[in-house]
């Protein structure tokens, strides 16, 4: 046995190996990563939106900057739209986009309805795909979580350190308007400067000096979770021939567009051009 799984190896290496030839032979496909911030302010991340400062993405002139980047992105002529929910709401999502479909469902402020749902109906898709996933943590950082004084060690380091997130000045502010603030998402340098707070605060956190207690919580919380969506996206069925759209929360694309630039699977998309046509459309591409 051992002797023929080790011709299998020769075979396989004398070929070039399958799996590499295979990749370095297919045709990349062209995904295009739209970041966004969450339309409905669930206030789910770290940095909050004060009250005063949400908008109502269902009142004008929202709607109609919505409606012109869904009509821009279309442009790209996507044939797989992508959206920041886990594999378990699929049949929700399936069900949902039928009845939006048939007009007997009103979408509600949320991006995947707003974006996702619009632009994939201009197109006549069948399905969006769901493709989040919340990481996986190592089991001592969950004993962390289960100990209410480590885990308050833990939450003041994260909320009161210099370098945290939530020191950043004008981290929460009202949005002018949703196209300039998606060109200014989406710009490649304030994507590499988001990836840079996730090697300061709670990364640096040790319990005890010279441990990896930080290092490790952000090893699930963010690594591992953007890794995962990257294998999701993986799974759908695609070919060389497919053009991918992905609609997910901007600090993803810390890590995300990375993957997918070094891809030999994908290549990756800027949105920015199709936002800019949507802004110089409308005249909203500025705050007014």
């Amino acid at each position: 046995m051992k002797k023929f799984t080790l011709l299998l190896y020769a075979i396989a290496f004398a070929c070039g190996g399958l799996t590499g030839q295979t990749h370095e032979n297919a045709t990349p496909v062209k995904i295009m990563t739209l970041g966004v911030f969450h339309f409905g302010f669930p206030n789910l991340d770290a940095v909050k939106t004060d009250e005063k400062d949400k908008i109502s993405v269902l009142d004008e002139p929202f709607q109609a900057e919505i409606s012109a980047i869904s009509k821009s992105i279309s442009d790209f002529k996507p044939t797989i739209i992508a959206v920041e929910l886990t594999p378990d709401q699929q049949p929700v999502i399936d069900s949902l986009y039928a009845l939006y479909r048939a007009g007997k469902f009103t979408p509600g402020k949320n991006e995947i309805f707003q974006l996702g749902f619009r632009t994939a109906k201009q197109l006549d898709l069948q399905t969006i795909y769901c493709v989040n996933d919340w990481g996986r943590h190592y089991d001592y950082i969950s004993e962390v979580f289960r100990d209410s004084t480590r885990a308050a060690r833990l939450d003041a380091y994260y909320l009161n350190s210099p370098d945290s997130v939530f020191a950043i000045p004008g981290a929460s502010k009202k949005i002018a308007g949703i196209i300039h603030e998606l060109i200014r998402l989406n710009q490649p340098d304030q994507i590499k400067e988001r990836l840079s707070v996730y090697l300061l605060n709670p990364f640096k956190y040790e319990e005890e000096p010279g441990d990896f207690t930080g290092v490790d919580f952000e090893t699930g919380r963010w690594f591992n979770r953007n890794l995962r969506i990257f294998r999701n996206i993986q799974r759908i069925p695609h070919n060389a021939e497919d053009r991918m759209l992905l609609i997910i929360g901007r600090e993803h694309l810390n890590l995300l567009n990375l993957f997918f630039d070094v891809s030999k699977e994908f290549e990756l998309v800027s949105p920015l051009p199709y936002l800019e046509k949507a802004g110089m459309e409308t005249g909203r591409s500025a705050p007014r």
